[in-house]
């Protein structure tokens, strides 16, 4: 790039002090230069793509050098794949011929955009073209090609340079991951043709290619033929590894012959005693683990945990861990403890990651007791949870009942360094929801004050939402009214949307609208359509449908616009207090001409209509919404069919079916049960006559 830095040094006035050479910089050289100018010196990027534009002409096709740098920096640096295809073909038409780098360049950036079928196009374009790179350069596009997990059409690449260049031979390492993609893709029979060819061209398989093989056949289930390969292997002279050993044996425990993987696991033991490398007797060691786990062979799990068969051979921490990894994997959360007992009979200490994993298990899995004797005892040699672990433990104690055991667990992770106390101390309280005990929300909050803890809006939010749900609204408002007089933060509009809900579900309206028109304005917070859908659904549930839409009209006069929630709450609340022309006219006034209305205000109107008898409307309604272009879901149709089954009308049913179908709906499970219950009670109704 010596032509911008030319361009920009001209127009400083400098250029002859500067440049006193004729040799132009390199890329590299430039970058150099353009880290020693001043930062004033900017230049618009619209003159500097005219200037390189320029630049690319006044360069002679035969100067290979430039465009080699020019294809490179564009691809590896400007990651612009196309601009570099766009000047190559141009360059094609003045009689340029690509070579190998220009290749790994295009190549290298398309992948590293994610254009893998066009990188594979691409380079049979090139090799159409007459153009075979070099076998280095042949073996590294192929590994990159290979990244896409294709090996199809990478395939195709490898056949149509051999074809091209017939003393290519493409690298073990390449055959192997061809191999292995095959195996992958269940394509077993053509990975074993790879082998054969990879023979007819000199290569030998190693161990990696006839463990991927092995595997390969084990995955499909064909036992016998992984055996014989595994015999086979060991005709052509190549050792089987322990890895080799632990990947056959898992295809006999697929298969249920436990006596057959017995035998080759005891020369497994002895294979891992003699192997030097120690990555691969850690990935035998774990593969035959993940083996037997998923299998369900839990029991030779642990017989292998007592008696430690493979000695010296694996890292004891990184084999215990795994089994409790493995067995946690597959939901045998009670097994890992059973592995944690096993270790610490031994004198070990099991890894946090893998503690914490068993207790999160257990929680998932209804055993928050077991976990909470885990936990103590964990605590005995500095265990903490993980924050997302905690919060499952005190949820499922406090819907246990177990708020002693929750409070304990709280005060533990109180004591980990460099914990967020107020989200500790949040998490805690919104597991205490579910148990009607206001007076250890209450002990919560003065613990919090008491230890210099300070309650966040979260906090206080959560304090008032679990009173509310409790049925103790006046508790609530006494912490709103702490929050109001300043001991605490002051409300948002959270606090209060809670607040309101609480009181209507208590029945008192003249309090809530008070606090969505007074307090709310008072503390200069605008209510949002959460806010309003609130209060209009609890005030339809009383049964106070003129004041609901009193506050809707609130609503669009504050300049809030009405969302799908909205009208969906609306619709049911005017057809439950049995307005249901109401209901008519309020979509065609306002829901259809605002355009906003999806399946939930759809279903919420077919419910209305069908609830109060209107089955007539209900299917001319979803008729008109098909009719103006309208995508009512299956759930729609499914309302309008369980009337008709209610109505004992079968034929009716079976139109609003084929009517379904035609506009792209599938009939789901619900369909069907609705059919089968109006089949059922047609069947009892001609017994009963």
């Amino acid at each position: 790039m010596f032509f911008i830095s030319r361009l920009r040094a001209k127009e400083n006035g400098f250029y002859h002090t500067f440049f006193s050479f004729s040799k132009p910089l390199s890329f590299s050289s430039v970058s150099a230069f353009h880290l020693k100018k001043t930062p004033d010196l900017v230049v618009d990027p619209r003159i500097e793509g005219d200037a390189i534009e320029e630049e690319d002409r006044r360069r002679s096709v035969t100067d290979r050098a430039y465009w080699r740098r020019r294809i490179h920096h564009l691809c590896s640096l400007r990651k612009n794949p196309d601009e570099a295809l766009r000047i190559i073909d141009g360059l094609c038409l003045r009689g340029y011929r690509p070579d190998s780098l220009n290749l790994s360049s295009v190549i290298h950036a398309l992948c590293d955009a994610g254009r893998f079928d066009e990188a594979h196009r691409r380079c049979l374009l090139f090799v159409a073209s007459g153009f075979v790179p070099d076998e280095r350069t042949c073996n590294v596009v192929i590994a990159r090609l290979l990244d896409s997990g294709a090996p199809v059409s990478t395939l195709r690449v490898i056949h149509r340079l051999i074809g091209a260049k017939r003393e290519f031979v493409p690298s073990l390492t390449n055959y192997n991951r061809l191999i292995n993609q095959m195996c992958l893709m269940c394509r077993v029979r053509d990975a074993h043709k790879l082998v054969f060819e990879m023979r007819s061209r000199g290569h030998l398989p190693n161990a990696v290619t006839y463990t991927t093989l092995i595997g390969g056949y084990c995955e499909i289930r064909e036992i016998e033929v992984a055996h014989k390969v595994f015999d086979e292997m060991r005709a052509c002279g190549v050792k089987a590894n322990c890895l080799t050993l632990s990947v056959l044996i898992g295809g006999f425990l697929k298969r249920r012959d436990l006596e057959t993987g017995r035998k080759l696991m005891e020369e497994f033991w002895g294979e891992m005693v003699d192997e030097s490398d120690a990555s691969v007797k850690s990935a035998a060691f774990a593969n035959l683990i993940d083996s037997m786990c998923r299998e369900g062979y839990f029991n030779d799990v642990f017989e292998i945990a007592e008696d430690m068969p493979q000695c010296d051979s694996v890292n004891v921490e990184f084999a215990y861990g795994h089994m409790m990894d493995s067995l946690c994997r597959y939901k045998r959360n009670h097994g890992a403890a059973r592995i944690v007992y096993i270790m610490k009979c031994k004198g070990l200490k099991p890894r946090s990651t893998s503690y914490n994993a068993i207790i999160h298990g257990l929680c998932k899995d209804d055993g928050c007791m077991r976990a909470y004797q885990l936990l103590e005892e964990g605590s005995e040699f500095g265990f903490f949870p993980s924050e997302y672990t905690y919060k499952l433990l005190v949820e499922s104690l406090c819907k246990e009942h177990e708020t002693g055991k929750a409070r304990n667990v709280l005060e533990l992770m109180l004591r980990k360094e460099g914990t967020d106390r107020t989200r500790i101390y949040n998490i805690y309280l919104r597991a205490l929801c579910v148990v009607d005990n206001p007076s250890e929300i209450l002990n919560v909050l003065v613990s919090m004050l008491q230890g210099d803890c300070r309650p966040d809006e979260y906090t206080l939010n959560t304090v008032i939402d679990g009173f509310c749900k409790m049925g103790r609204v006046d508790d609530a408002m006494k912490v709103l009214g702490d929050m109001m007089t300043g001991k605490f933060c002051a409300p948002d509009a959270v606090t209060l949307t809670t607040v309101m809900c609480g009181l209507l579900t208590q029945g008192r309206a003249e309090e809530a609208l008070d606090v969505l028109n007074r307090v709310m304005s008072e503390y200069g917070l605008k209510p949002s359509v959460v806010t309003y859908n609130a209060v209009i659904r609890g005030l339809f549930k009383l049964r106070k449908g003129v004041e609901a839409m009193c506050v809707f009209d609130q609503m669009g006069k504050a300049g809030v616009s009405a969302d799908n929630t909205t009208y969906a709450i609306i619709i049911d609340g005017l057809c439950v207090t049995g307005q249901v022309d109401s209901a008519k006219r309020f979509w065609d006034d306002v829901i259809w001409p605002s355009g906003r209305h999806d399946a939930y205000v759809y279903s919420a109107f077919l419910k209305g209509l069908c609830r109060y008898g209107s089955l007539n409307d209900a299917c001319h309604f979803l008729y008109e919404l098909a009719d103006a272009g309208a995508v009512p879901n299956v759930v729609c149709y499914n309302i309008v069919i369980d009337e008709c089954s209610r109505s004992g009308l079968r034929r009716e049913a079976y139109q609003i079916i084929e009517e379904m179908r035609k506009n792209g709906q599938a009939p789901d499970a619900v369909t069907w049960r609705i059919l089968d219950k109006l089949h059922d009670s047609r069947a009892l109704a001609v017994e009963g006559e």
